[in-house]
Order: C-alpha cells, then structure tokens, then sequence
C-alpha cells in the first residue's frame, strides 16, 4: 500500500512539474489573428524551442475538441509560431486551449475566438464592434530617451478589454524601436518580444481578433522611408508577429492588405515601405506607390460593401503642412491629388479613412 502511495505521490508530483514547466515556456500570447468563415490565426511565442499546438471547441458543443497542427517553435523565427483553426463553421463562437509540449497552458482570462457569419443573401449583416489604436509605447528605462519619455502606464489595454470589441486593427507605431533596436535581426526581434509581452496586453491578445499596420516606428528609425537599409527584415518580423489574412498585393512585399467584417471592407495600407524619403527635392514623390494605389482602386471599384475603410499609418485628408513633425498626405501632392481623383472619377462611395500618428 505505501509503495501504490508513493508512486501515486510521484505521477502526482511530476504531473504539477510538467504542467509548471509548460506554463513558464510561454513568453506571450497566445492571440487571435484574422477571422474567415471557416479558418481563424492563432499566434503564440515560446521562451526557448518547444512544440506548441491548440485545441479549440464550439461554444454549443463543448465536449467535442479539435485540434491545431502542431508547430514547434525556434530561435530563427523568434520562438514564435502561427497556427490556423480550421475545423470551423460559419458564425460561431469558439474557446481554446494552449499547449506547450503536450501539456494545457492555463490561464487566468477567457480565450475566445469567433468567425465570420454567412448572412449574405439570407438576413441582414451582423451587427459588430471594433477598436482601433497606435502609437503602443512600451518603456524600458535603460533604452529610453534621457528625460521624460515617451510612454506611462498600460490601463488603456484593460479598458479596451472590458469592451470585449470583436476585432481590433493596429494602425501602426505598435512598438517602438530604439537606437538598440534597428541596426539588427536580433536588436528588431528583442524590441517586438519586449513589448508584446507587457502582461496588461495579454488579456486582450487572447479573446480579440487583430490585425496591423505599421508606420515608422515599427518600420525602422524615427520618420523612415524606403531607404532604410533593413525594412526587408523588419517586415518579416511584423509578419512573425501578426496573423493577418494576408501580406503584400500582386507579389509585391509590404504590410498591405485585406479583410471584411460584416458587410464592411477595410483596406490596410502599407505608408512606409515605398515612401519617399522627407528630404527628398527631386522626382516624384510616392507615399503609397503607384502599384499599391491601383491595387486599392481595383479593389474599391469591386466591392459590394456600402462602407470601405482605408486604414493607414499617418493623417491622409488633415491639411496641416506647416509643422515639419507632421507626417500628413500634404507632403505628397502630387500623388494624394491622383488618389482623391481616381475615388472621384470611379464615383467610388462610402469611404472612411481612419489614420494613426497624430
């Protein structure tokens, strides 16, 4: 009897290791990415390589469990992985479950996710809310400006939780990267991972569908354009740590893209990776690129929605052009004069454009 205890004892004792061991793994997240009717992104990020996976269930039937793939986690992506729920019906709420290296990760918040309902042709558009937000200054004192700096506290995130909004879009500067910071792969992957795990962010990561943008601080050095020397690597960690739909337009690289919610469409444009540079005099100045402006217009003219946002990272219709530190459209004549004349001439209606910056 006392050796049946003492094992007993045992299996108990490790079981508790394992599952602490897990939850220590976990360096943020997890968090919901984009929703489609019968897919939905998940993210996570690991502390050291580990095999991550979910397990998610429909609200109505919460005894029948599926499962993710299972990806396991390195140094070279950041220890972050990404991971598509898709055995999903239309216009249902789901509850998911983290595991690291095949033990549940708990934690002490809701983990939601829903996706997208079918009511074209059938009912009225579903009813929907959303946040929006830039400029995410996390500090970290020994990198920050001598002085007062930027940044505070973090309630904000609990008050934007508390409204249990269905999506969320980033619209850019959603973490800031020092002197520190953009000179490498490692000093770019340091900065994200730091602000992505402030523990105020994560009861929202987990229950709200996000998408992002970005503008010039999480593009590169303060006020960067298209030359910056290693935009093709800070977009590729943006993309490590998003789940959005999509990346680029017509095989061009850069953080556009597309989604609908409801019978809304939003457009997500990319304001830095083909922007010419402040103190350019000469040429044709380019804040979104001809390419990209296309690719909008095609769009806009196609689609069925009765509102069409266009997101990007900085003010496109405010016409302040007299203080230098604003990055407005007006510092680009030439092509925001081409863009409100294309909306014109297609008669395109319903547009909204909603900016971050200041």
């Amino acid at each position: 009897m006392k050796t049946r205890q003492a094992f007993a004892t045992l299996f108990l004792f490790l079981f508790i290791v394992s599952n602490v061991i897990a939850q220590e793994l976990l360096q943020s997240g997890p968090m919901v990415g984009y929703s489609a009717m019968r897919e939905v992104g998940l993210w996570v990020q690991t502390k050291s390589t580990a095999k991550v996976k979910f397990s998610y269930w429909n609200l109505n039937e919460p005894k029948k469990k599926f499962f993710t793939d299972e990806v396991i986690t390195d140094k070279k992506n950041g220890f972050t992985a990404k991971l598509i729920a898709d055995q999903l019906e239309p216009g249902q709420k789901y509850n998911y479950e983290l595991y690291i290296n095949g033990k549940p990760v708990k934690r002490n918040y809701e983990l939601k996710f829903q996706t997208q309902k079918l009511w074209q042709w059938r009912e009225d558009p579903p009813e929907f809310n959303f946040a929006t937000g830039s400029c995410f200054y996390v500090n970290e004192t020994q990198y920050d400006r001598p002085g007062k700096p930027y940044g505070s506290d973090y309630q904000i995130m609990k008050s934007i939780y508390e409204k249990h909004p269905d999506f969320m879009i980033w619209l850019g500067d959603n973490f800031y990267l020092r002197e520190v910071d953009w000179d490498s792969w490692s000093g770019i992957i340091k900065r994200i991972t730091h602000s992505r795990s402030l523990p105020e962010l994560q009861p929202l990561l987990g229950s709200v569908h996000h998408y992002a943008i970005w503008d010039d601080h999480d593009f590169g050095p303060n006020d960067s354009d298209r030359g910056y020397y290693l935009k093709e690597k800070t977009l590729e960690a943006n993309k490590l740590f998003w789940v959005n739909p999509t990346f680029g337009f017509n095989g061009i690289p850069s953080m556009t893209t597309f989604f609908e919610w409801g019978d809304v469409d939003f457009f997500l444009l990319d304001g830095r990776y083909f922007r010419t540079p402040n103190n350019r005099k000469s040429g044709y100045r380019e804040l979104l690129g001809d390419p990209q402006i296309q690719w909008l217009i095609d769009n806009l003219v196609t689609s069925r929605a009765p509102f069409k946002i266009i997101a990007i990272g900085g003010q496109v219709l405010n016409p302040v052009d007299d203080k230098p530190y604003l990055e407005t459209y007006d510092k680009f004549p030439e092509e925001k004069a081409k863009l409100m004349s294309l909306l014109q001439e297609e008669k395109i209606e319903g547009i909204i454009f909603l900016t971050g910056d200041r």
